[in-house]
This record gives C-alpha cells, sequence and structure tokens, in this order.
C-alpha cells in the first residue's frame, strides 16, 4: 500500500520504518528542516519501563496544588491556562481515580516493555552506533523518600522488573562521583534499564527506512485533512492534495489541530519539559550511566562525552517563554550530586539549554490503531514517555494495519479509551 506517514519524530520515524519493512511505500512529511527536531531533540533519554505510570495517579492533584508556589518543585501551572488546559486538567483529575490508574499504569508498562524489547532487537539487528548506557539508579534523599516510593516497588515487583533496594554505600560503588557533601539515604538499582540517545537513534533508523525505499519530504506541513478521504491531504502552500490509501497521524500537538475538522477532538495538550546538555570536563567526576533523583524527579543522564540533566512538566505556556525556577532545578540538582562533572556556562557555548513539548492525553496512555475514518490511523498522545515506547507503538501499528495479530495486547490503546 502507499502510506503517508504525518511526523519525523521518533513516534514518525519508526512507524515508517515498520511499514516499510512490511512492504508498503511510505511517504513521510515533516514540518521541520530535518527529522527529530521537537520532542525528540534533547529528552531524558531514560528508558526504564518500571517506571513508565500515568502522570495521573492518586494524590497528585493534592500534590501539585501543595507544592506550586514552592521554588524546586516537578510540576507548575503557567498561567493563565487556556480554556483547553483548564478542561484537561479536568480530565486528568478524575483519571487519578485508583481503579483508572492501575488500569492505565498496566497498559503503559504492558507497551514499555514490549518496546525495550522492540529498541534491542532493532539495535543489534541493524548494527546501529548510537551512545547509550545500562542501568538506572533512583536516589532517595531521605528516609521520607524512601517511605514515599515504596509503593512503586510494589509495581515493580509485581511487573517482574529486575531491580534491588541498596544502600548509600553501595550507591557510591556503583557511582563512584555522587557528592558525598549531599544527603543520600538509599537508592533503587535497575541493572536492565538505562539511557540512550533518541535523537541519535531515530536519525540512524531515518537512514536504515531511507535504505527502505522510505521518502521524507521535510519543510512540508499538512494545513488540511480532507474531511470526505482522511487518506488525503492538503500540504501547505500546494494547490493540490496529496492522495494515499493510509495516513499515519504522529504529529504530536498538531494532531489535535488537524483531526478537529473530522469530527475528532482529542483531548490532547502540550506538557513542557526542560534539559541542560553538557560536555564533561571530567570523567572521574561524571555520572557512569542514568539516575533519577526522587524527589525532585529531575534525570541525570551520561550520553557519550556529555552529561544531560532533565524534568520539569510545565502546563500552559509556550516553546519560546522559559520557565526561570525549572531551569534553576536542573542546575540544583546536577549541583547536588556531580557538582565537577560538566562545563556548565552556557555563555560560553558549552551547555545546551532545551524546553520541549511533549503532547501528552490525560488519562496516560498512547492512542494506537484505527480512527475509525477510512484510512486513517492514530500514532500519537505518548507524553513524555514517547521515547520508551516509540519502538512498541511502530510494530504494534504496523501489525494493526497489514490486519494481523499483534505481540502485545492492545486493549486500552485504541480511541475506543477516550469515548
Amino acid at each position: 500500500m502507499k502510506v503517508a506517514v504525518i511526523g519525523a519524530g521518533i513516534i514518525g520515524i519508526t512507524t515508517a520504518y515498520e511499514l516499510a519493512a512490511d512492504g508498503h511505500e511510505v511517504t513521510v512529511f515533516e514540518r521541520r528542516s530535518a527529522a527529530a527536531e521537537e520532542g525528540s531533540f534533547a529528552n531524558a533519554g531514560v528508558v526504564a519501563p518500571g517506571y513508565i505510570t500515568p502522570w495521573a495517579a492518586p494524590g497528585m492533584p493534592g500534590k501539585v496544588l501543595g507544592q506550586l508556589f514552592s521554588r524546586h518543585v516537578p510540576v507548575t501551572l503557567s498561567l493563565p491556562l487556556s480554556g483547553r488546559e483548564l478542561a484537561w486538567l479536568w480530565q486528568w483529575r478524575r483519571a487519578c481515580q485508583l481503579e483508572t490508574h492501575l488500569a492505565n499504569r498496566a497498559r503503559m508498562q504492558r507497551l514499555a516493555h514490549y518496546s525495550r524489547n522492540r529498541l534491542q532487537q532493532l539495535s543489534t539487528e541493524l548494527e546501529l552506533d548510537y551512545e547509550c548506557s545500562p542501568g538506572y539508579m533512583v536516589l532517595l534523599r531521605s528516609e521520607k523518600d524512601s517511605r514515599q516510593i515504596t509503593p512503586s516497588l510494589q509495581v515493580l515487583s509485581d511487573a517482574g522488573v529486575s531491580f534491588r533496594q541498596i544502600s548509600a554505600e553501595e550507591a557510591r560503588q556503583i557511582e563512584p562521583a555522587l557528592s558525598p557533601d549531599t544527603a543520600l539515604h538509599g537508592a533503587v538499582h535497575l541493572p536492565d534499564d538505562g539511557v540512550a540517545n533518541c535523537r541519535q537513534f531515530a536519525l540512524l533508523l531515518k537512514n536504515e527506512a531511507q535504505r527502505l525505499g522510505v521518502s521524507f519530504e521535510f519543510n512540508k506541513a499538512v494545513a488540511q485533512m480532507d474531511r470526505a478521504q482522511p487518506a488525503s491531504f492538503l500540504i501547505a502552500g500546494e494547490a493540490s492534495p496529496r492522495h494515499f490509501d493510509q495516513v499515519v497521524l504522529c504529529a504530536g500537538q498538531a494532531s489535535a489541530e488537524l483531526l478537529r475538522p473530522l469530527g475528532l477532538k482529542l483531548p490532547l495538550v502540550a506538557v513542557y519539559g526542560y534539559s541542560l546538555t553538557a560536555q564533561i570536563r571530567d570523567p572521574l567526576n561524571a555520572p557512569c550511566s542514568a539516575l533519577m533523583d526522587e524527589r525532585y524527579k529531575v534525570s541525570i543522564s551520561r550520553l557519550g562525552h556529555r552529561v544531560r540533566v532533565a524534568g520539569g512538566a510545565e502546563i500552559g505556556g509556550s516553546l519560546e517563554s522559559r520557565s526561570a525556577s525549572a531551569i534553576q532545578t536542573l542546575y540544583k540538582v546536577l549541583q547536588d550530586w556531580f557538582p565537577g562533572a560538566a562545563q556548565r556556562s552556557s555563555r560560553q557555548g558549552n551547555a545546551q539549554l532545551w524546553k520541549g513539548a511533549r503532547p501528552m492525553l490525560p488519562d496516560g496512555p498512547p492512542l494506537i490503531g484505527s480512527s475509525g475514518r477510512t484510512g486513517l490511523w492514530l500514532n500519537l498522545g505518548h507524553g513524555a514517555s514517547g521515547w520508551a515506547l516509540s519502538c512498541g507503538s511502530a510494530r504494534a501499528l504496523a501489525d494493526l494495519m497489514a490486519g494481523r495479530p499483534t505481540d502485545i495486547d492492545m486493549e486500552g490503546l485504541g480511541l475506543g479509551r477516550l469515548a
């Protein structure tokens, strides 16, 4: 079949590759001038299926409100919020009910484990060489942090995830550069998880997709889907529509705008995240792999000769505006744990500050499958977990389009969930 994929982020590229591997004639349309330029550009890179969980969880609304005016917080609201963002928050609050949370968490973790396996399979079969480091450690600053993480450990145990609760001394043996000046109560070590460079992988897989015949058209923004024939659409600046047998929408936040005229109103909003990437100044003072500061929900990752600090969840605002407090939190966490690791002065060109939009649905899991409109498929709404869920989502979408059974239970990952 002749298939169009709209969007060349990590979701679009993995989807295009899987469809081409199935023998389809694939064209990818991307509004930017290159692939992986938006949410896939400088994300945290952590691949830890056991820690993939919906942001909509019991107690979260109260926690967000209680920390609203604190200096260093994981979640911020950039006021004033739009009507769409307020409606999303209302739906998110409803999804925080325990039963709903447990169902969505199971869906996301099922997909995350499947996706990690597919990522490893592709990397081995295609001999893809990208920055990655094995191992993931969650740092617990105090006994209170340790108590609060107990329910998460039960989730890991129930899911069969390999992990160990370790002392501060053991944590410092695994990561010798951890600062002795910052209090550390203990940690959770997940040896099978790790960190990998999402953008590098995306660009390498793009090359493999091109070898399979995939065509990429950049600087091509889709202006309008055809209401009568959703597998046809108009490119901005072009007079005639493009026609395909099937179209897969992987356009991030733009997806909601494209679907609205077709009568599909998705509760999709951007939850912004931040990252700081800097050259390592002294390898002996740098992390070996990936860590998460549980209190501040900030990750610190080793990516080759660089260190990346990432975190924050900001609702409202825009890509152009930057939260000074969110950026200060990144610097604080890096300074707390690895004060001598990186060349941090952005004025000297040594550090790269990045803010990215992560299109998220209020209940957590992405939408993968048919839109209910002939010829139009969806692979979107992955939020902050796009990298960790990408390879599995793409393989599942390709299987669904082919009409064959998937290797993963897709219950709750289709559009019917939002009906």
